[in-house]
């Protein structure tokens, strides 16, 4: 029962997903917090290595949970889950490609899911943002090490932007950011 959960769950994260990871986490969210398969500050925790770790974050995710449900068979098959609806797409818009890109239809309908997919990874990036500096709703606590370290990242990242009229690339933003956690948290 639990491959067919894990398939279900995850194909509906593979089919439903738009924008990437970042639009994904929260669909993820529901799945395994509905599914009791993590507890939801673990997988806050998963979120951060799986976008430190190689690899897109949601075959990174699909495949630990799918690894602590049902071992190395579970992570088989939350990863082919996730992945299948994608690879299928892709495929068939690959075919229809050079067809549909000239068409100003395909152009508005491609401008609307840009918008929506901003939206979503911005939605995203500040509940998590709010969830480790100010804790769990209704249970309010303000956690100033993640709040300064939150706010130094932000001071870095638009100050390199004034100063140096670009931003600091993503991947060395996470690099920073991941270094940074473990200097300030390893000493606690």
């Amino acid at each position: 029962m639990i491959f067919l959960d894990l398939l279900l769950g995850f194909l509906k994260v593979g089919l439903f997903s738009f924008g990437g990871a970042y639009g994904a986490i929260p669909l993820i969210r529901d799945v395994v917090l509905d599914h009791g398969w993590l507890e939801e500050d673990i997988l806050t925790d998963m979120i951060a290595v799986s976008e430190s770790t190689p690899g897109p974050i949601m075959v990174n995710l699909a495949t630990y949970v799918g690894s602590s449900q049902a071992g190395f068979p579970g992570a088989l098959t939350a990863t082919a889950a996730v992945v299948f609806p994608s690879f299928v797409i892709i495929l068939a818009l690959m075919i229809l490609f050079r067809k549909l890109t000239g068409i100003p239809l395909t152009q508005a309908i491609l401008g609307g899911l840009k918008a929506c997919v901003v939206g979503i990874v911005t939605a995203t990036g500040i509940m998590m943002i709010f969830k480790t500096c100010f804790g769990t709703p209704g249970m309010f606590s303000v956690d100033e090490t993640a709040l300064c370290l939150t706010a130094v990242l932000a001071a870095g990242y638009f100050g390199s932007r004034k100063i140096l009229k670009r931003g600091i690339s993503p991947i060395a933003l996470i690099g920073l950011s991941a270094a940074a956690g473990i200097l300030v948290y390893g000493w606690r």
